[in-house]
């Protein structure tokens, strides 16, 4: 083979690389911060048929933090910068310190979708498990804007989930738990110390809602962020712990309670 005829065969095969590269699918990925965001983030990546081109969260706009989770919105951006894929936040009103209404959250997401459509990005990635209504419910918006979903995770057995989890190397920490589990579970690591803990019923990757929590480091981290656990406090039958990144040191331990969204 001659010196010209290899560059040419060598020049082929990389505009084939780069073709298969054009060729995957955009996604979104609905984004909460939590560990089965991150996992399902962590197998659409490994399947390696999507290009994920951001990752969607909603946040409170009064309170600068997520729903449910109660995680500060500095946070999500620390985050996605260690992970490396664009964060886009969805501001949604709390309606003078109540929750965002279903009918509210639908207009404002419907049209944030939309502008993906437009881009040609008509698939969402979700990290749901098993909750047969909330696919539903989601999978009919879907529908109505011509986008479709994908769960990764979708029917795996938590108890095995929450260990894969734990094994791939994924670090994180319970931001919200539900009073039901108890107060001495918020603001503890996700490993297998806690899953020994949990009290009967109680799903092991929380999937009823049980607990909430934030992935700082993990496989799909190019690095670690840096995160401590603050202040514990009680608001709506759930107790929350303030999770503090570099930047949140100076405004630790004031009037938390106040600056946690509502849930209900």
């Amino acid at each position: 083979m001659d010196c010209q005829l290899g560059v040419q065969i060598a020049i082929r095969i990389d505009i084939v690389a780069l073709s298969v590269e054009r060729m995957k699918t955009p996604l979104v990925m609905s984004w909460s911060g939590g560990k089965d965001s991150a996992m399902a983030l962590y197998e659409i990546l490994r399947a390696g048929e999507f290009e994920v081109v951001a990752l969607l969260t909603s946040v409170s706009e009064e309170y600068k933090r997520v729903s449910h989770h109660g995680v500060r919105e500095t946070l999500l951006e620390a985050q996605a910068a260690a992970i490396g894929i664009p964060l886009e936040k969805v501001y949604l009103p709390s309606n003078n310190s109540h929750p965002c209404t279903d009918a509210v959250y639908e207009e404002i997401m419907g049209r944030v979708l939309a502008s993906y459509y437009a881009r040609d990005v008509k698939t969402v990635g979700f990290g749901d498990l098993f909750l047969e209504d909330l696919r539903a419910w989601r999978e009919k918006n879907l529908a109505k804007m011509e986008m479709n979903g994908v769960f990764p995770l979708w029917k795996r057995d938590t108890a095995k989930l929450a260990e894969e989890i734990i094994t791939l190397g994924f670090k994180a920490y319970l931001s919200c738990v539900e009073g039901k589990v108890g107060p001495g579970f918020v603001g503890r690591a996700f490993d297998r110390s806690l899953l020994d803990d949990l009290p009967d019923g109680i799903d092991p990757c929380g999937e009823f809602g049980e607990f909430h929590s934030y992935v700082y480091a993990g496989p799909i981290f190019r690095h670690p962020v840096s995160v401590k656990v603050g202040q514990t406090v009680i608001r709506d039958g759930r107790y929350y712990a303030d999770l503090l990144g570099e930047a949140d040191e100076l405004e630790a331990n004031h009037g938390l309670e106040s600056a946690v969204p509502p849930v209900v």
